[in-house]
Formats: structure tokens, sequence, C-alpha cells
């Protein structure tokens, strides 16, 4: 590979030699996945550890001759595979085509000419141009050009590290300042970037919050589960049951495992990244979704956020010098130095010069905020903000100074960006290496150069969405603060906008930053370090704090922040530590986004609290009836259950969820507040409704009957009694959809059909149709449903509305949650 190496030219490597490397196997064959394969989310979805136990008593079912239990287990549970499956290769295949916006690109030289082209196209020997935020997408050596580059991603270190020529630049990293050409040395699973994406994957998958809560309840549920198949095996083994009796009850207690949660945490998740994508939000990371919901402080830049990242040269101020001497010197100064930020593209559209030669460059840095150069006649140039130049003035110019500030904070009241450019024609006036470039005070201002941003359309009432969704928002700027705090009353953030400068927090520690923090909105002249520590002080003040960045200078605090949100537009470096990519540079996405989370969140937290709820009641009945020596459920009957308590409402609570400030504190709440309750109450009842229909079909025979008879008639009432208490079940499962969020007055009782039917609507609609499948004899005994009778329905009736009133009532007293002390 050296051989190669030594071989590419200044004008790198023409399309034959490409193709040729190519054929040699010396090409960038490792492409960019996105996320799962097809197959892997099948399988994944198919079988989960509940999915395979009900597979494996499925199969006992069938050889113990109960094909016909075994099948319609096998459905329900194939129902929810398909559904799963189909909404998440929706999503899927939705995100990998808008992915392809954001993935990373390589400058390539062939031929002489600077050809973007995408990572997989590269081949061994490829020079590549990198500037200021571009990614080094594979491993090299520098041939051309100084630089600093952030391989903090891959050493944890947050220190610039500098490169010249000769030295090892490594995938992952990123060009931070200056710029510079590498030769490629290594591709494919040889680069550095892929051996490690190659070693992450021996770790397990990081769960998030919602998915961790869920993770705790499964393994409760597990348990439980455990002890309740030992206590029906000695139950069993006792009344020597049959062989496919065991496995079907085992059947029905290993149905109360809710497995299917995590497939409808990965389903919404999914979901929720699609719609986020009409907004033009890309979601990179699951639990962006999640983090969406609890965000309440949104930290902002100016630029690209308030503004379009538009800039536009409205005014030169001579100082030092006439208006055309100002205009040539800025001319030439632009022209001559490689870098071309948005500010060095305004100025040279409207002032178009010709390049000198330059002998010292310093690039524009976030952290000093000026840029420099020493021209080949020795004058030198510096170009920056006023306030960090001020003590690289003569001491021959100060007396003018006060003058120049008065002109810079009138223009910075009215939204504008002012900058000072000086001149010396001292040749050592800029001394130091790029890392710790400094300035003799020895320079000369020639003039002010004043430039504006182009404010976004619409900007006021998004900021206002934020305040009602609860989000506080944070500007953060590199420009001054009375003209980001102008700009920010033109956008229309309206009331007192208290400021502070970057300079102003050098001094203080880390308290007084956190109440800093807290207090202003408006933070000016704060560097890439500084704002860091903004985003440090804010989470460590228990806010959970989202953060746009578009440039290198953003990566430290977009690492920092409990969610890191880029500009598609912006660096390579920015969207490559990031959560959420802004596909059309607008943070309007963002809105709408957040409350996206939120409706996700509320969303799953009800349909846990519908499984909590349905798990804990039928877990209750079957041990309380285990006592008495009857298992209350038929396997089929719990298949009916399963269906349309939870499996149908489930996927549709997600689709109907609704956005707003999340209720649900933590699991444990959501338990004392809705699950307990339900499930104490629902047990009881429907223990009532079992035994119930049992007394009333031995009760009508004589009643003289012997013991035998007795027990023959018990045994006969028993399919009746499961069919009575399915009924049941199904009936207080489909009033749990309706009592979701637990009322706090009568009123709240039909608030859905005033606010969204389509829960109540639902409900009533499924209702209808398993009074429906009773009445229907062949898809009745698909379920294993016996035709009930007029007291029976009668019981179930009474038993309902009689649950239905007292559950409201305690929910109102809050009967649990005080007996808790919760």
């Amino acid at each position: 590979m050296a051989q190669d190496l030594t071989q590419t030219p200044d004008t790198g490597l023409s399309a034959t030699e490409v193709l040729a490397r190519r054929a040699r196997g010396l090409g960038n064959d490792a492409r960019e996945t996105g996320g799962r394969s097809y197959g892997q989310v099948v399988v994944e979805n198919t079988f989960t550890f509940t999915n395979n136990i009900m597979f494996l008593l499925g199969l006992g079912l069938v050889i113990v001759g109960r094909p016909l239990d075994a099948l319609v287990s096998v459905l329900v549970v194939g129902t929810n595979v398909v559904v799963g499956v189909v909404q998440e290769v929706r999503a899927k295949r939705t995100l990998d085509r808008i992915s392809l916006l954001t993935r990373p690109t390589a400058s390539a030289i062939r031929d002489g000419q600077a050809t973007t082209v995408n990572p997989h196209e590269l081949v061994v020997g490829d020079l590549v141009q990198v500037n200021a935020g571009d990614q080094f997408v594979l491993d090299g050596k520098l041939t051309l050009g100084r630089l600093q580059a952030d391989e903090s991603l891959l050493t944890g270190e947050s220190d610039l590290v500098r490169k010249g020529p000769g030295d090892e630049v490594y995938s992952g990293s990123f060009c931070a300042t200056g710029s510079g050409r590498y030769v490629v040395e290594h591709v494919g699973a040889q680069s550095l970037a892929n051996r490690i994406t190659q070693g992450a994957k021996a770790f397990r998958r990081v769960l998030t919050p919602l998915q961790r809560s869920v993770n705790s309840v499964i393994r409760l549920a597990l348990v439980l589960v455990i002890y309740m198949e030992l206590l029906l095996l000695l139950t069993a083994v006792v009344h020597v049951a049959t062989p496919g009796e065991t496995i079907a009850q085992a059947s029905v207690l290993a149905g109360l495992i809710p497995n299917g949660l995590f497939v409808s945490i990965a389903v919404a998740y999914a979901l929720g990244a699609v719609r986020l994508v009409r907004f033009g939000a890309l979601v990179q990371q699951a639990n962006a979704v999640e983090s969406l919901s609890r965000v309440d402080v949104l930290c902002t830049d100016k630029t690209g956020t308030l503004t379009a990242n538009r800039l536009a040269m409205c005014e030169l101020v001579p100082i030092g010098t006439d208006e055309d001497g100002l205009k040539l010197s800025l001319s030439t100064f632009v022209a001559s130095t490689t870098e071309r930020n948005k500010t060095a593209e305004a100025i040279a559209a409207q002032l178009p010069g010709e390049a000198g030669e330059v002998t010292r460059e310093v690039a524009f840095s976030s952290a000093r905020k000026w840029s420099g150069a020493t021209m080949g006649d020795g004058t030198s140039y510096v170009l920056g903000a006023p306030q960090l130049l001020a003590p690289a003035v003569a001491t021959q110019h100060r007396d003018g100074w006060p003058g120049i500030e008065q002109q810079v904070n009138e223009r910075a009241s009215r939204g504008l960006r002012v900058l000072l450019l000086l001149s010396s024609d001292d040749p050592g006036a800029i001394s130091g290496d790029d890392d710790d470039a400094r300035l003799a005070p020895s320079f000369a201002p020639l003039g002010l150069v004043v430039l504006e941003d182009e404010l976004r359309p619409g900007v006021g009432a998004i900021l206002e969405r934020f305040r009602q969704a609860g989000v506080r928002v944070k500007i953060i700027s590199g420009d001054d603060p009375d003209t980001v705090v102008a700009l920010a009353r033109q956008a229309g953030l309206a009331g007192d906008l208290p400021q502070i400068s970057g300079t102003e927090l050098d001094d203080l520690d880390d308290a007084a930053v956190g109440a800093a923090a807290q207090r202003n909105i408006i933070f000016g002249r704060i560097t890439p370090t500084q704002k860091e520590r903004l985003v440090a002080a804010l989470r460590a003040g228990g806010a959970y704090v989202a953060m746009i960045g578009d440039g290198v200078n953003d990566v430290l605090s977009l690492k920092k922040s409990n969610l890191a949100i880029a500009m598609a537009s912006g660096s390579q470096a920015s969207r490559g530590v990031a959560d959420i990519v802004l596909t059309e540079d607008s943070f309007a996405a963002l809105a709408p986004a957040v409350e996206e989370g939120q409706r996700i969140v509320n969303g799953m937290f009800d349909i846990i609290g519908l499984f909590l709820a349905r798990i804990a009641t039928m877990g209750l009945v079957i041990v309380s009836s285990l006592v008495v020596g009857i298992f209350p459920i038929a396997l089929r009957n719990a298949s009916a259950i399963t269906l349309l308590s939870v499996g149908i409402p489930a996927a549709l609570l997600a689709l109907w969820a609704q956005p707003g400030k999340i209720q649900h504190e933590s699991m444990t709440r959501l338990v004392v507040r809705f699950v307990l309750p339900a499930a104490l109450l629902s047990s009881a009842a429907a223990l009532a409704v079992f035994y119930g229909s049992i007394w009333l079909s031995v009760a009508a025979g004589p009643a003289s009957a012997t013991n035998a008879l007795q027990d023959a008639a018990v045994a006969a009432a028993i399919p009746a009694a499961q069919s009575s208490l399915t009924a049941f079940l199904v009936f207080i499962g489909l009033g749990l959809i309706v009592y979701v969020e637990p009322p706090t007055s009568w009123l709240a009782v039909i608030q859905p059909l005033s606010s969204d039917r389509r829960p109540t609507i639902l409900a009533i609609v499924l209702g209808l149709a398993f009074v429906a499948m009773t009445l229907f004899e062949p898809l009745g005994g698909l379920f294993a449903l016996t035709p009930l009778g007029v007291s029976q329905w009668a019981l179930v009736t009474v038993g309902f509305i009689a649950w239905f009133v007292v559950i409201r009532q305690v929910w109102h007293w809050r009967l649990m949650e005080r007996f808790v002390g919760a």
C-alpha cells in the first residue's frame, strides 16, 4: 500500500486508476447500513421470549391432540407479529430513504478536480480534501495543509489535535479548524471507524428509560408467572389432570408475560420517527423520540434558528482610512485567505478582490472570534469581534476607541452583526502557533464591516409553540448580546430578555454559572467551551436540555446535552453526533416534534396501563380460583380476551394518542394510580361473576342431589362460567379503554365523547363484536365460547355496571393513593 501512496499525484487519481484499484480489491466496500435489516425486523418481532414459549406450548397441544387450541393461540400471537412487522418495515423503508440526505460525503480530488463522492466510492490512494467541519471518512495521511482534528469520538479527549503533512488522520474524527488534503491508506474493515463499529456489536443495545421500566415490569411478571406455573403443576399432580389440559393452562399463564410491550414501544418509536420526517426532522437515535417528550429547555444559536443562516454585507464604516482604502484592504484580505465561511462569502460577494501572497494565515476560531493573515509585503490584517480585538489596538489609536464602541453598539442594537478590520505594518504582529495565536498591540483600526441576518419567516409563531409546550428557549450565540436581543425581539420574543456575555461568565464559578444559565435567556460572545459549560449547568439544575448546532464549534455542547440536534446543511461533525437532524434546516420542525414525542410517551403509558391491568386482573383471578381447584379461563377464552381487550386497542391507542405535557411521572405512580385499583376491583368482580354463574347453573338443578351429582353439575357448569367470565373480562377491558385516564368527576366519564371519540367508539364496536361472536356459534366455538343464558347475561351486565360505577368512585376519591400514602 505504501507503493500505491507514492503514486498519488497532486492532481489525485484518474478515473482509470480508480477502477483499476477497485478491481484489485482496494475499494472501500464498507457501506453505511440503515439500522436493522428486514430479516432482523422479522426475526426480532417473531421470536420473542414469550412467543417462543407460546410456540413450544402450541406444539405440545398439537402432540396431545388439541390442534384447534394451538391454532387459535398461535393465530393471536401471529396477528400481533404481523402488525408489528408491517408497521416497522414501513417505517424502516421511509427512514432509510430519508437518511441518505445526512450521510457523510467526501471531496475526492480526481483528474485535478474536486468531486463529491460517497465514502464507499473511495479507493486506497485517493486524495481527499477536508475543510473545517468535514469528517475524515477513512484513515489516511495528511499531505497538504495544517489543521486541528477533533478525535473526541474516538479517544474521548475533547482537546483538538494539531495535524501537519505526514501526520495520520483517522476515520470518525473531524476537521475542526484549518484545511488540508490526505491520502487514503485504509479502507473497508481496516479503517478505524469500521473496526470500532465491529467491536461495538458485541455490546448490548442501550435501552431508553421507558424500555428500562417495561423491562422491569416484564421481569416481575415473569417471576410471578413462573410461581403460578409451579402452583399449576402441583394442582395438576394432585388432581391428576390430563397433559392437554395442563399444557393449555400453562399457555394461558405464559400469555400473561407482556413481552409484546417491547414491540409496541419499537413500533411507536418507528412510527413517530416517520411522522417527524414530515415535519423535517430525521431521527438518528431511537431514544430521541422519547427524549423529545421530556425536553423543557431548548438551547440554540441565533444563526440557523432565528435567522435563515444567510448573511449580506449592508454597510462599511471607514475609521482609519477612506471608503476606497477600506474596500481594497478588506477585499484583498478575503480573497487571499483560504477560509470560506459565510462571513467571507458575504463579503466576497459584495467586494471581489485579487488574491495576494500570504506568509501566515490564522483561520477563524470560535474561541478567539477572529481570523488573520500576514501578507507578502509584511502587512497583517485581522477581522473579528470588536470587543475581543480591543487589546490589539495600538496605544496611539486608543483615543478613538469610545467612538468605535458607540458605533458598534448602535448597530448591534438594531440586530446587525458588526466586525472590525485591523491592520499592522509589523510582520510579527501575529505570533504564536495556530493553537495559541496572539496579537501584538500594534494594530490600527481600518473600519467596521456591518452584516445583516435574514430572519426566518414565522419564527415568532414557532417560539410561541415552544412556550405553550412548556419549553424554555435559551439563545446562545457567538455574536454581540445586544445584536442577539434585537434579533430576538424582531423574531417575536416579548417581555424581559435578560442577557449575559461570555466575558462575564469567565469570572464565575460553577454555582454562579448555573444560576446565570437559569436566569438569562440571551447569551452572547460565547465560546464553544462556555457553551458546553452552560449546557452542563442547565442539566445539573435538573433541566432536560436539547441543543441545536450546525458547526464544529457546537460539537462539545451537542455531546453534553440530553438531546443533540443538528442542521442538515451544517458540518458533518455536528450531524455525526446528533440524535436528530433537521433536514430542512429549520427549527420549526422541533415544535411539532416535541408534541409528537409527548404524544408517543403519553400513548405508551396508556398502553402499558392496559397491559398491566389485564395481567394483574387475570393473575389474581387464576391464583384465587386455583385455591378452589378450578382453572377459570380456557386457552381459547384467553386468546379472545387478549385480542379484544389489549391486542387491537393497543395498536390503535398508539396511533390516537394526544400530545400534551406528560402526566405519568413514573411507572410506580402509574401502578398505584391506575393499575392496582383496576386489578383489585376487576378481579373481585370477575370472581363473583365466575362463581355466580356456577351457582346459577347448580341452583337450577334438583335440591336433593347427591354429592356426586353436585360435583358433576359443577363440572358441567364450568364451560358456561368460563364464557361468562370471558365476557366480563372483555367488557371491563374495553371499559378501561374509556377509563384509561382515570376521571376526577362524573363529567370526565363522558369526556372522550366530547374530545376524541375514537377510543370510546372503539370500545363500543369491539363490545358489540364480542356479543355477535357469542351469538354466531361457529365463531364463538373457535374461541371456545358457550352460548349464555338470560340469567348469565344479566349477571355479566349487572357486574359490569357495578364495576363501572365503583371503580370510577375509587379513582375519583384516590383511595388507593391515599392508602399507600402516595
